[in-house]
């Protein structure tokens, strides 16, 4: 059953709603009542582990997600101690009454290990003079290190084109093994479109707390197929980066990584589209962006700089996205000299080494996402060396790539 936002609130009370759904940045999409009262007889639970997002030497955000408003917190510490608490300030306001909880730990020592755990009280009632609160839960213990700013070297997975196979993330991490790892890069389309929070649950969240994702951060970028769904507007509210943006930057150890948002596939006067989409600009937006950053001394003397992104620029057909990544990031690539692009989207993988008058650096695309094509992408850096390997769901290696620090 569909119903009008506006006549659901004229019909049902709004302390009602909220206290069965919540509200953080946006509201969310309401399309069967009795789902809604189902919700608010669960009792109070969390419905997300904590997972980590947008990792610095000094900072670590913390999302999880309840199923009733409350008032939530980190209990937080060096080494086993768990002698700190932080929340949300914004305006003088404490965050509270939501249900998607977003705490940055700030002023962390640089490469430290950390233990924390997350509590959220119910509020029950919430008054202008009177707020009543309800039960408090609280999480297990997990632990997290902080990035260390001298790193001479990293190495980090990455996943791509999962299309709501939530089956595929513990599957193909284990093709890692027990060798190291500081992050996991998320290279776009995770669904194949974004209907509810109970979908970002069940087959992204949870999968990836349930294998990494509450001890070791996360990043992620959205593919074409993560706009695309009534509730693609929300998942600003589920997931941070280093800018706050889709697309973003960052240095970790040797290596600066720029991390570009593709957009859509097709023009976006395409019928499908409806008339609300404005991808070329977005995209136009991002060359000045990545022409301002490949300014910046940081970039300049990064040992190595890599790209990640959703579509290729080359490889993937002649769609529009495609070409228009090409004619507005491929002069850009070349006169600053990155060193890799990783991309997804075509759901074939391969590596292409550089090709003299198209790119002058080697375009890794990871496959998808029926078994058989899935991949996962090690890559590694070293003062001297980027190195990449490509590994297919069965466990066989099927490409790899090395650069030579120039």
């Amino acid at each position: 059953m569909s119903i009008n936002r506006r006549d659901f609130l004229d019909h049902v009370s709004k302390a009602g709603l909220l206290g069965a759904l919540g509200i953080g940045h946006g509201f969310p999409l309401i399309d069967d009542v009795n789902d809604v009262a189902a919700r608010a007889a669960d009792g109070h639970i969390f419905l997300s582990k904590p997972y980590l997002q947008a990792p610095s030497s000094n900072s670590m955000h913390i999302f999880w997600i309840t199923n009733k408003l409350c008032y939530s917190w980190v209990e937080y510490g060096e080494g086993n101690q768990l002698n700190q608490k932080a929340h949300e300030v914004a305006d003088g306001l404490v965050s509270a009454y939501n249900r998607v909880n977003n705490v940055k730990l700030t002023n962390l020592k640089p490469n430290t290990e950390y233990s924390y755990r997350v509590v959220s009280k119910e509020i029950k009632e919430f008054l202008p003079y009177k707020l009543t609160y309800g039960e408090t839960i609280t999480g297990d213990v997990n632990t997290f290190k902080t990035v260390d700013p001298e790193a001479k070297e990293v190495s980090w997975l990455v996943m791509n084109d999962i299309h709501d196979r939530p089956h595929s993330f513990s599957q193909l991490m284990k093709l890692n093994g027990a060798a190291p790892y500081d992050y996991v890069f998320l290279n776009g389309d995770m669904f194949d479109y974004q209907t509810d929070e109970k979908q970002l649950i069940d087959h992204l969240i949870t999968p990836c707390t349930d294998t990494f994702a509450s001890n070791t951060p996360f990043l992620f970028v959205r593919g074409n197929h993560e706009t695309r769904g009534k509730f693609r507007r929300a998942l600003a509210d589920y997931f941070t980066s280093p800018s706050g943006d889709y697309y973003y930057s960052y240095q970790w150890g040797p290596v600066y990584n720029i991390v570009i948002d593709t957009g859509e596939d097709k023009p976006d006067d395409a019928p499908v589209y409806a008339g609300i989409v404005d991808f070329d600009s977005y995209r136009r937006e991002q060359a000045a962006w990545f022409e301002q950053i490949a300014q910046t001394t940081a970039f300049k003397k990064a040992p190595f700089r890599v790209v990640m992104m959703h579509i290729p620029h080359f490889y993937s057909g002649d769609w529009h996205g495609t070409m228009h990544c090409r004619e507005l990031f491929a002069p850009l690539f070349d006169k600053y000299k990155v060193d890799m692009v990783l991309c997804g989207h075509t759901h074939k993988y391969g590596v292409f080494a550089p090709e003299k008058g198209a790119h002058n650096y080697p375009i890794i695309i990871g496959g998808g996402p029926q078994e058989g094509r899935r991949t996962l992408i090690k890559v590694k850096a070293t003062q001297q060396e980027l190195s990449l390997k490509m590994i297919k769901d069965d466990g066989t290696e099927v490409g790899s790539y090395v650069v030579k620090r120039q």
